[in-house]
């Protein structure tokens, strides 16, 4: 009797679940939309490290059937947010300190490359355009110390924005590619890590800083004020990942 309830309940509570049905943009296949929403919902921390990602279950949760969720989750695994685990299925990527510090030296490397290439090839388009990122990242650097959770939503999205305007021109395609699957790993690990209220840091001096010195077509100096950026950053992260553990 024991077992049988046990099984009622844990199905009661499987169901007992917030629903997050997918909206697939004109075109878009089923597939890419659960991979979109899924890829969305683990860096945003909606689906935490480690859970078990079962079929079933995100069927419910995302309102669409096994077989693209299960071609969602392949893609993702190959992108290293999702683990699969054999005959158990699929699972959230663990968080690592020494895989975070990896993944920084990987991103450093190629961003900085990235932006003396951009640096040299941008155009008055480009230079409009980290204007326009660097103005909107100010304004929520001087917010962010709030409580609101959708100031700091904002504040993700504006910083990513600014940090891809100053690199954009760089003309690769590919590298671009490789600096986005690198990035939503890296922002992974800050959303599910870091109170930025504890970051004893002027992230808005930072980034005023680097957006000078990449307009003034400074390249030494705005790859050393980047580097440093993206040091401070991982250091914090470590420290923070380091104490949880």
């Amino acid at each position: 009797m024991r077992g049988a309830s046990e099984g009622k309940a844990a199905t009661l509570m499987d169901l007992d679940v917030s629903t997050r049905p997918l909206k697939p943009d004109t075109g878009m296949t089923l597939t890419d939309a659960a991979y979109r929403q899924l890829r969305t919902d683990i860096i945003a921390g909606v689906r935490p490290p480690t859970e078990r990602l079962r079929i079933e279950r995100l069927s419910r949760i995302y309102e669409v059937g096994p077989t693209p969720l299960r071609e969602a989750l392949q893609r993702l695994a190959a992108d290293g947010l999702v683990i699969a685990t054999g005959n158990r299925g699929f699972a959230v990527a663990p968080l690592d300190a020494d895989e975070f510090e990896d993944l920084n030296t990987a991103r450093t490397a190629i961003e900085l490359q990235m932006l003396r290439m951009a640096i040299e090839r941008g155009d008055a388009m480009w230079e409009s355009g980290v204007v326009a990122a660097a103005y909107r990242l100010g304004k929520l650097d001087d917010r962010i110390m709030s409580d609101d959770h959708e100031t700091l939503s904002e504040w993700e999205t504006a910083n990513r924005d600014f940090h891809y305007a100053t690199v954009s021109a760089c003309g690769s395609k590919w590298l671009l590619h490789v600096r986005s699957l690198l990035h939503d790993q890296c922002e992974r690990y800050r959303r599910a890590s870091v109170d930025l209220k504890r970051h004893e840091r002027d992230l808005a001096e930072e980034h005023r800083q680097i957006a000078a010195a990449v307009l003034e077509r400074d390249a030494d100096r705005a790859s050393d004020l980047v580097a440093a950026h993206f040091e401070r950053t991982t250091r914090f992260l470590v420290q923070v990942l380091g104490a949880r553990a």
